[in-house]
């Protein structure tokens, strides 16, 4: 039985304990928040112990999912993996590169499991595509959601889009040679809308957009490969692969996807690195990569908005 602890219990972190809940072979070993009123509560719906502080963790608990303000991950995780605690950490990694580095270099130095929690790599969708994936060309990727005050601690970037950048630096195997980005703030004081061109050396571009005020919820991906087109609905778990012949004839055909929550599955991906010691899926090199794109991103939007300031300084 692997003792498991949730450090957080917002929105994301009340779904952890719920899944976990659910979970066999496992001890749902109690629920940590700074928020004495929301522990209690979950506590009551999910059937754990309220724990205490982070000091009575180490010996009580195997491992521990964190799903805590983005500003407290490096702090909270470190203190964790030095304990001897496996961790998963909430997307994205850390608030900025040298809180991901420290992250990355305790779970090295005490020997433990850290798996950052970029949740559409599990996506069965995702994982269907990832099997017949050649040489990608062009991506054109929208994640847009309706207003939520949840997250307004980060940008859109950090926030949704870090999804979607994650899965191309995947998909590509490498780093892009070249970024241009755009992005305004709309309803909070952080980057609420972006757009975002890659270019890597392969000669893949990617074309992203992500938005946190929209007036509808869109997840959808699609790839362009060699003598293949390929659509990928993130919320439908569905793919689809049009295929050129050398004839020139198109097919299509539905990508074999086996359909599940991509939470449980990261989660069960999680506990089997626990168990066995396998490096996680998404390694703290991955999650390290991913933000550091975003903050790359973020530099190319503060060019951008000071190239346009003085147009809008006449509004």
């Amino acid at each position: 039985m692997i003792r498991v602890a949730v450090i957080g219990a917002g929105s994301f972190g009340r779904n952890h304990l719920r899944v976990l809940r659910e979970m066999p072979d496992l001890d749902l070993a109690g629920v940590l928040d700074t928020n004495p009123a929301r522990a209690g509560a979950a506590s009551a719906e999910f059937g754990c112990p309220v724990l205490r502080d982070i000091a009575t963790l180490p010996g009580a608990v195997d491992a521990a999912v964190v799903a805590t303000p983005t500003t407290t991950h490096a702090a909270i995780g470190c203190a964790l993996l030095d304990a001897g605690i496996d961790v998963l950490m909430e997307k994205p990694m850390a608030e900025s590169l040298d809180s991901a580095l420290r992250l990355r270099d305790a779970a090295a130095r005490s020997g433990r499991i850290l798996q950052v929690g970029h949740l559409e790599r599990f996506n069965p969708a995702v994982q269907a595509v990832r099997k017949i994936i050649t040489l990608p060309l062009f991506f054109e990727i929208h994640r847009m959601s309706v207003f939520s005050p949840r997250s307004l601690d980060v940008d859109v970037l950090l926030d949704l889009m870090i999804h979607d950048l994650e899965i191309v630096l995947d998909l590509v195997g490498r780093k892009p040679t070249e970024i241009r980005a755009a992005g305004l703030p709309i309803l909070s004081d952080k980057v609420d809308i972006a757009n975002v061109r890659l270019a890597f050396d392969t000669g893949c571009v990617a074309n992203l957009t992500a938005s946190r005020v929209s007036t509808e919820r869109i997840r959808k991906l699609r790839l362009f490969q060699p003598h293949q087109y390929i659509s990928l609905d993130y919320q439908r778990q569905e793919a689809i692969a049009f295929t050129v012949s050398a004839a020139r004839e198109v097919s299509a055909e539905s990508l074999p996807v086996e359909k599940g929550e991509p939470l449980r599955l990261e989660l069960e991906a999680f506990l089997e690195s626990v168990r066995t010691r396998r490096p996680p899926l998404v390694s703290a090199e991955d999650g390290l990569a991913a933000l550091e794109l975003c903050l790359d991103i973020l530099d190319k939007i503060k060019e951008h908005t000071a190239q346009i300031a003085p147009r809008l300084q006449a509004f």
